[in-house]
């Protein structure tokens, strides 16, 4: 039977050396470029005794785009290595506004990556990395098929409950920052479970990929620390103010690891603003002003 996907291998080193070797998963489109490099620069310069393969999972890249991805990444001592879908995956789920079809493809890496994995750190092009992430990745997964955070704003949480009924859902979690549990993926989820949900509920689907995992999986993810794995950077006075002024801008920089910028406002964009602009602004000039870019 013809395989659907093709794996392409970029570089020609032996597996990277390094203090730990963590794998990191994403999947994006072209309009997705400029943020995912920004993002890994993050992520490399928080780790640098470490040394990461990144796995690209698309369907609409060109060979230069991959190639010029490949040669920022490989520049700075890691690894690239491209899984390129054919089009009838998710063809018919819907696409709204920010979003592109590639956001769905997550949801299927169990399927497309290698075998010798037993885990994958999946992250969106919109976070940075400010601190550690080994203790998430090297977490306990027992028999979870996921880790991720849930962002307790509890009107929002009672809305996605009652939006995604008859599902059974105790939690939203939201699908940025995602631990994969490979082994366990592979042994009970359905590729045809995943798709039949789209075509039941493709007219209810407002944030598409995130539904499916709560809908389908909520019950079987492990929570983690949304304040340090998947800080909304919207929400940075909610956080300062519920916790008393506890998680102010020193606790930030010092605890958290990942900030995510959610939501359709970018910080790439020249009309953002928020509480975390200038950090990113700090990151996104470094990205493409070292390393001859």
């Amino acid at each position: 039977m013809k395989e659907d996907f093709k794996i392409t291998y970029l570089t020609e080193k032996d597996r990277l050396k390094g203090d730990m070797f963590m794998n990191i998963l994403v999947t994006i489109d072209a309009n997705y470029m400029h943020p995912v490099k920004v993002m890994l620069h993050s992520l490399f310069l928080h780790h640098p005794e470490d040394s990461f393969c990144i796995y690209l999972m698309h369907s609409s890249l060109t060979d230069d785009e991959t190639r010029r991805l490949n040669d920022y990444i490989e520049r700075r001592g890691h690894e690239l290595q491209v899984i390129t879908l054919e089009n009838h995956h998710f063809a018919d789920a819907p696409v709204i506004k920010h979003f592109s079809k590639e956001m769905y493809y997550r949801l299927l890496a169990y399927k497309f990556l290698p075998n010798s994995l037993d885990r994958v750190l999946y992250l969106d092009p919109d976070i940075l990395i400010i601190n550690s992430i080994h203790d998430l990745y090297q977490m306990d997964m027992a028999n979870y098929l996921y880790a991720a955070a849930y962002h307790d704003r509890t009107p929002i949480t009672n809305i996605n409950k009652l939006r995604l009924r008859p599902y059974d859902v105790e939690a939203y979690y939201n699908s940025g920052v995602l631990l994969l549990n490979l082994t366990e993926q592979r042994k009970h989820i359905s590729e045809q479970a995943i798709y039949e949900f789209v075509e039941v509920n493709k007219k209810k689907l407002i944030l598409p990929d995130q539904d499916i995992l709560n809908g389908l999986y909520a019950k079987q993810i492990k929570d983690i620390d949304e304040v340090r794995y998947n800080f909304d950077a919207r929400f940075y006075y909610y956080y300062k103010i519920t916790s008393k002024n506890k998680i102010d801008m020193d606790f930030v920089i010092n605890n958290t690891s990942i900030i995510h910028f959610c939501g359709k406002k970018k910080p790439w964009y020249k009309t953002y603003y928020g509480s975390f602009h200038s950090l990113y602004k700090h990151y996104e000039r470094f990205a493409f002003h070292s390393v001859n870019k």
